[in-house]
């Protein structure tokens, strides 16, 4: 299953515009964009996604990238081990 990334158009101040738009290249994952992702704690502090349902946040977008990365390799070993 594609993990599925989401993001709060709120956040975009952040940086996270950029960082989207380069995920949605990758045909491996579903990116979406909300108007509000209902985390206005984290929106307005700074750079966060949610990948597969989970809050992922950063000091910046090149971390929040890095993060988003590691979260998706987690899940992928964890799917990987429910297979066997």
């Amino acid at each position: 299953m594609r993990p599925i990334i989401e993001f709060c158009a709120s956040n975009i101040g952040h940086g996270t515009g950029p960082l989207m738009n380069k995920l949605e290249q990758n045909p491996e994952y579903d990116v979406v964009e909300y108007g509000c992702l209902n985390n206005c704690g984290e929106c307005y502090l700074r750079p966060f996604a949610m990948v597969d349902g989970e809050i992922i946040e950063a000091d910046s977008p090149e971390e929040l990238e890095q993060a988003i990365e590691a979260a998706i390799k987690e899940q992928e070993a964890w799917d990987s081990l429910e297979i066997d």
